[in-house]
């Protein structure tokens, strides 16, 4: 899922012009917006086939799931965004890694998600698979998901807000469940229509 703010740090210098800070920042700027580019040119991108298929559940603990879960964890944190799922780097095994906001970094495996309560909340909801499309998805603002970590632990969480929206839309992933399928026909057809190839002139 993609983040939707991005705060930056900025180092102070007082004894350095402002101006020489403010390109230095400019750098930055440009260093983190390449990084991210290389990332979201590893992650499948609509319509990739594999965005529409159903993962498998995972019944292998081993040093593959592990590097699975490593290499999540860096291409979302390259890409600047908030989750990411297995299905998202082409691998069908029910995967997902999540940090929204100031929370720490989570792996789920093989996830399993109860709704709480009857309180749903619409909001709109980016997508690293779905570059520059947001369309409104309406979630339930409050979930229980359990399932293991990369170690074979059961692991249970209980979550709202944010955190909530985004295990929702990654576990979507894994069931080849996109954004632009849980949102109103308008904005899926304007989504639809920004996401078509776009014919090149020669």
């Amino acid at each position: 899922m993609a983040a939707h703010d991005h705060e930056h740090d900025h180092d102070e210098h007082e004894d350095e012009p402002e101006l020489d800070e403010e390109a230095a920042e400019r750098q930055r700027e440009s260093e983190r917006e390449f990084i991210r580019r290389q990332a979201l040119a590893q992650i499948r991108q609509y319509p990739d086939v594999a965005l529409r298929m159903h993962a498998r559940e995972v019944t292998e603990f081993d040093e593959f799931l592990i590097q699975l879960v490593e290499r999540l964890a860096e291409l979302m944190h390259d890409a600047q965004g908030v989750g990411l799922a297995a299905t998202q780097l082409g691998v069908l095994q029910r995967v997902f890694v999540f940090e929204p906001e100031d929370e720490p970094l989570r792996a789920l495996v093989n996830p399993r998600l109860t709704l709480e309560g009857s309180r749903k909340e619409t909001k709109e909801e980016g997508c690293l698979s779905l570059q520059d499309v947001r369309v409104p998805v309406e979630r339930a603002t409050k979930v229980v998901l359990e399932g293991k970590d990369p170690n074979g632990d059961d692991v249970r969480y209980e979550l709202e807000g944010l955190a909530a929206r985004v295990v929702q839309h990654e576990n979507d992933h894994l069931d080849g469940v996109l954004t632009i399928d849980r949102t109103d026909p308008e904005s899926r057809k304007q989504a639809l229509g920004a996401l078509r190839p776009q014919p090149t002139f020669v």
